[in-house]
């Protein structure tokens, strides 16, 4: 992959996606990782799929 290749994906994924950025403690981020993979998801995944249950339960 080269440098067109990589401006193109983040050019993409700006006018696709919004950020978020989540501060844990020290040695948390891998724990919660590890957590995530047990249950067959990324990191991002596992974030994502928290915050959609959560916001599910709130509705019904």
């Amino acid at each position: 992959m080269g440098k067109t290749s990589t401006a193109s994906k983040n050019k993409y994924n700006a006018k696709a996606y919004d950020q978020l950025r989540i501060i844990v403690k020290k040695g948390e981020k891998e724990q919660i990782k590890a957590h995530a993979e047990r249950q067959g998801l990324s990191l991002n995944g596992y974030v994502n799929k928290l915050i959609k249950d959560d916001m599910q339960k709130e509705q019904g």
